[in-house]
């Protein structure tokens, strides 16, 4: 009895040493895998299957705004084109979250010098009082000012914040912008005003198309009406307000959330072949907001995975790895459809092998960041060669995020990607009735799937894993 516990225990040694052997191994992707990367690219870069998803997607269901009349049949379109694509499983997932209603708006200046304005109410925003709601203007130039101000000052007022954005690659402004549209309703609610305007988070001087986005309010018992100015409308407010008299607005907004409702994120799957357990995320968000018709926010990103994983479906044999195509439910308010998906899937992290969305638009990839153990870095380098000659560099110095919905996966542990577009025109139209098929230059998104087809294949062939595991990048701010 006492030599089989020893040799039960020599067993457990040796297991337990093979098994941080293989930990501490390097991953890296056999050539001929990466031979085959290669061939996936340069077929991408010549392939509409990806244009034709999105413009089946804008043409036969329009916006998708989350619970709007769209939901369900962006759902079912969804379902049926991954299967059309021959995915060998789709299913659902159901997403619960409030739902939010928009049915008229509209706002002017009734004083001093009476005038329309263009602007469009904020996701969460309640709607104004029959009649609609007239005060006098309180103006702050950034965020900062708005939080500075005395309560007193604020009661009573239509709070305006007039921070601008800017043109940026990688959009780093856009940071500025959603703050005050998130942070900016709350701070003035809580300071007392009667509602809340900003100029636009967008950057595109010269457009009067508004870009509404979702606002921070948590109680609706105490949110105030919320709405977005367009850029001209904001200076020509601005101006009026330069000349130092008392400037009063109207605003009539008719929305508000009317109770819950049950949506799902749509899923679709490549089965590996030697690892099916093991997963490769894939996938953009379906919702979209309602002026447009959600092309670049984000039938691209749906149409990018879709079809990157269909050019992996006809290869002659099927990928060691499963890859994952999910299409989230509603990001725009709150990413409630990324969230269902950790909540449902984080436990089992450690089979996510490497994941990234794409919600940037559809310009150009022109970045790789990468959040994996130290020993998948050479395997990312791999990967960051087959993905050069198309334009895409590597940065080690960035964390990679996974993206706005898989950021909730990255949070539980799975490694992750970060693929940043060329967003210098993205939040021209992002959120607004500009964001229309027009936008999307073939040849560009072409490049998109030709970098997810081979991220994503390389990915599932690889030799190791790239570190998954429960907490494993913890302090990784990711996006």
């Amino acid at each position: 009895m006492r030599r089989f516990s020893l040799s039960l225990l020599a067993a457990s040694l040796a297991l337990a040493s093979a098994t941080a052997v293989a930990a501490d191994r390097a991953t890296a992707i056999p050539a001929k895998a990466v031979r085959t990367a290669e061939q996936l690219r340069d077929t991408a870069m010549h392939d509409g299957t990806a244009y034709a998803i999105v413009q089946s997607l804008t043409t036969e269901v329009g916006p998708r705004l989350a619970g709007g009349p769209n939901d369900q049949r962006a759902r079912e379109w969804a379902v049926a084109k991954m299967k059309a694509l021959g995915f060998d499983r789709v299913y659902t997932e159901p997403v619960s979250y409030p739902l939010w209603e928009r049915r008229s708006e509209s706002g002017a200046i009734v004083a001093p010098f009476p005038q329309k304005l263009a602007l469009t109410a904020l996701g969460y925003s309640p709607g104004t009082p029959m009649g609609g709601l007239t005060a006098e203007v309180i103006a702050f130039p950034t965020l900062e000012a708005l939080k500075a101000a005395r309560p007193p000052d604020v009661k009573g007022r239509i709070v305006y914040v007039g921070a601008r954005m800017t043109r940026q690659k990688d959009g780093h402004d856009y940071a500025i912008g959603s703050s005050v549209r998130t942070q900016g309703p709350v701070i003035a609610q809580d300071k007392g005003a009667a509602g809340f305007l900003l100029r636009s988070a967008g950057t595109d001087p010269h457009s009067r198309a508004p870009h509404t986005g979702v606002t921070g309010f948590t109680d609706p018992a105490k949110a105030i009406p919320a709405a977005a100015l367009a850029a001209p409308d904001a200076d020509q407010l601005e101006r009026v307000l330069a000349y130092g008299k008392p400037v009063r607005v109207k605003l009539d907004l008719d929305c508000g959330i009317t109770g819950q409702y049950t949506g799902a994120n749509v899923i679709g799957e490549i089965t590996g072949r030697t690892h099916p357990q093991q997963i490769v995320d894939i996938g953009g968000h379906l919702d979209s907001w309602d002026p447009g018709t959600g092309a670049i926010d984000d039938g691209a990103g749906v149409a990018i995975a879709m079809a990157a994983a269909k050019l992996i479906h006809d290869l002659p044999q099927r990928p060691d790895r499963t890859i994952r195509v999910i299409a989230f439910a509603n990001e725009e308010m709150g990413l409630f459809g990324g969230r269902a998906y950790a909540e449902k899937h984080g436990a089992d992290v450690a089979n996510h092998q490497l994941g990234t969305e794409s919600d940037f638009g559809a310009g150009r990839i022109w970045r790789m960041s990468a959040s994996v153990k130290p020993q998948a870095r050479g395997a990312i380098e791999q990967i960051a060669k087959v993905l050069a000659p198309i334009g895409v560099a590597y940065d080690a110095r960035v964390a990679g995020g996974g993206g706005s919905d898989l950021s909730q996966m990255h949070a539980k542990g799975m490694a992750a990607l970060s693929l940043t577009q060329d967003g210098t025109h993205y939040f021209d139209w992002h959120h607004t009735s500009e964001d229309t098929l027009d936008k999307i230059d073939p040849a560009d998104l072409a490049q998109n799937v030709a970098v997810y087809a081979a991220y994503a294949y390389m990915a599932a062939q690889a030799d190791g894993d790239f570190g998954s595991a429960p907490g494993a990048f913890p302090g990784d701010a990711g996006e």
